[in-house]
């Protein structure tokens, strides 16, 4: 004999049938677990989908874009009195890292397709004056803005995250939505506009 093997020296019936009985509970466990797992993994495939996509739109696409008035210091804004104009209407705050990213390249848009149309209201929900007038100064932010301190205009759409942006076609019906910071530049985007 080497040193290391291990050889069994007692080999009775008995031996035998503990052994095979404890493959057959190893195996009948492991059937369980395969069936509950599979059970799961079914549940989850047919429930996961429903919960990323309920088969509906999301809120106000497809319906009328509520209306509203927002008066600063500056301005006094209501949208239904950009009813037959592409409206790209822009929640937006100075604090808001990523409305600030796509800030150039929505006055870029506006500068091109003005022309065509398409007005962009960009309504701040800053609270503090100084920094939303400090923002369009420094930024050179040459767009119809107003500041909605009281988020009134906003929370007729349900926004809560920012930048949000809908864009409101010729008959005041909302086409789009788009969360979180966009290249307007984008020539799908542009398309998309000129479209309606």
């Amino acid at each position: 004999m080497r040193a290391g093997t291990i050889t069994d020296t007692v080999s009775g019936p008995e031996t035998v049938w503990v052994a095979a009985m404890g493959r057959i509970h190893y195996y009948s466990c492991v059937r369980r677990i395969l069936r509950f797992t599979g059970a799961i993994v079914l549940i989850f495939i047919l429930l996961a989908p429903s919960g990323c996509y309920s088969g509906s739109r999301p809120p106000r696409i497809g319906r009328a874009a509520p209306d509203f008035t927002v008066k600063d210091s500056d301005r006094t804004v209501t949208l239904s009195q950009l009813k037959g104009q592409v409206v790209v209407l822009n929640f937006w705050a100075t604090w808001c890292a990523p409305c600030i990213e796509e800030m150039p390249s929505l006055v870029r848009m506006q500068q091109l397709m003005k022309p065509k149309g398409v007005t962009v209201l960009a309504v701040s929900i800053d609270a503090d004056e100084s920094d939303y007038r400090r923002f369009l100064r420094d930024h050179n932010v040459t767009l119809l803005s107003v500041r909605d301190p009281d988020q009134k205009s906003n929370s007729l759409y349900g926004t809560s995250k920012y930048p949000e942006t809908y864009i409101i076609d010729r008959n005041g019906v909302v086409r789009r939505k788009f969360i979180g910071a966009v290249d307007w530049t984008d020539p799908e985007v542009i398309d998309f506009l000129t479209r309606l």
